[in-house]
C-alpha cells in the first residue's frame, strides 16, 4: 500500500522481484492510496507484472490492507508498506515460518532501519504490565523482536508481516474503525482470541525505511493518531484498567522525557509534550484521518467545479 511514496514504492517493486523464492508462484497488488506524486503513473511506466488498484479517494491502512487481502488469490499474502525493502531470503524464510507452523497467522520481518540497524518490530499485547514498566522507563522489556530463533509474540509489525489469508478471513479481516496505528495490534490481538499464533522469524529480514520528517503539522497529526489508535484499542477490547494505567504511566513518562530534552543539549522537547497532551487526552486535535477527509473534500470540490463549468 502506499500514499505519497514513489521513489520508495519503486524501490520496494524493484526488491520484490530481486528476492522472490524459486519455484512460488506469486502475484503483486498495488494499493496507491490518491497519491499526488504521481506515484500511480510511475508504477504503470516500471512494467511490472502487477495489478494497480488506484483510488481517487483516500482510506485509512486498516481498509486498504482489507481490500488487498480480499482481492489477493494466494493461501499467504505479504503485506508491504511502501517504505519496506526486502532482503535476500526474506519471503522464504517466513513463507517457511507459517508452513512449519500451521497453527501460526501471521509472521513478522525482523525490520532494519535505513542504514542496517535491527528495530524494534514486535511486542507483547499492549497491558497494565506494560504501561506499569514504561512508568520507570523499563518499557523495552516489552519488545519482543530479539534472539535468533523464531518465536510466538503478541503483535508484529505489519510494514512486513506474512498473513494466513483464511485466517485474516476467519476473524473478519482488520478494523477500518483503525485509520493508522494498532490496526496490527488489534488485528494480531483478534488472531490470538481466535486460537491463532503470531511469529517474529529474524531470518526474514527487511529495511523500513526511515521517514522522519521536519513538517511540525505532519509530526503533529502522526502523534494524535498514534495515540487515538492505541486508546480504540483498548476500548474495542473492553480493557478500561489497561486504558487508566496507559493513559497515567505514559503520561508521566512522557513529561519526564520532556524535562530532561529541556536541559540535554540538542534534544527538542516539543515532540514528548506533544505526545504527553495526546495521551492524556487522546480525543483531541487532529490526526491523519482528518488529513486524508480535507484531502477527499478537496478533490470532491474540484469536481463539482469541473461539472460545474
Amino acid at each position: 500500500m502506499n500514499t505519497n511514496g514513489r521513489d520508495e514504492l519503486l524501490a520496494c517493486l524493484d526488491a520484490i522481484q530481486r528476492t522472490h523464492p524459486e519455484g512460488v508462484a506469486y502475484e503483486v497488488l498495488v494499493l496507491d492510496n490518491a497519491s499526488e506524486d504521481g506515484s500511480a503513473d510511475a508504477v504503470r511506466a516500471a512494467g511490472h507484472d502487477l495489478r494497480l488498484i488506484a483510488l481517487d479517494r483516500r482510506t485509512g491502512k486498516a481498509a486498504n490492507d482489507t481490500r488487498l487481502l480480499r482481492e489477493a488469490r494466494g493461501r499467504y499474502c505479504l503485506l508491504l508498506n511502501e517504505d519496506a525493502e526486502l532482503m535476500d531470503g526474506c519471503a522464504r524464510a517466513l513463507l517457511a515460518a507459517l508452513e512449519g507452523e500451521p497453527s501460526a497467522a501471521a509472521a513478522g520481518a525482523q525490520l532494519l532501519t535505513s542504514d542496517g540497524r535491527p528495530t524494534a518490530c514486535a511486542w507483547r499485547l499492549p497491558d497494565v504490565t506494560w504501561a506499569l514498566a514504561a512508568a520507570v522507563f523499563l518499557q523495552d522489556l516489552a519488545v519482543q523482536s530479539r534472539g535468533n530463533d523464531v518465536r510466538q509474540v503478541g503483535w508484529a509489525q505489519s510494514s512486513a508481516l506474512l498473513v494466513r489469508r483464511a485466517a485474516a478471513e476467519q476473524i473478519g479481516w482488520f478494523d477500518p474503525a483503525f485509520f493508522v496505528y494498532s490496526d496490527e495490534t488489534d488485528f494480531c490481538k483478534r488472531l490470538r482470541d481466535a486460537g491463532w499464533a503470531i511469529l517474529y522469524v529474524p531470518q526474514g529480514r527487511a529495511i523500513h525505511h526511515d521517514q522522519l520528517s521536519t513538517d511540525t503539522a505532519a509530526m503533529r497529526r502522526r502523534i494524535v493518531e498514534f495515540h487515538r489508535g492505541r486508546d480504540l484499542y483498548f476500548r474495542r477490547h473492553r480493557m478500561p484498567f489497561a486504558r487508566l494505567a496507559w493513559r497515567v504511566c505514559w503520561t508521566w513518562a512522557y513529561l519526564v522525557r520532556a524535562a530532561a530534552a529541556a536541559v540535554l543539549p540538542g534534544h527538542d522537547p516539543r515532540r514528548y509534550l506533544l505526545h504527553a497532551r495526546q495521551q492524556a487526552f487522546p480525543g483531541r486535535g487532529e490526526g491523519i484521518r482528518e488529513a486524508a477527509e480535507a484531502y477527499n473534500r478537496r478533490r470532491d470540490a474540484e469536481e463539482r467545479a469541473v461539472t460545474a463549468g
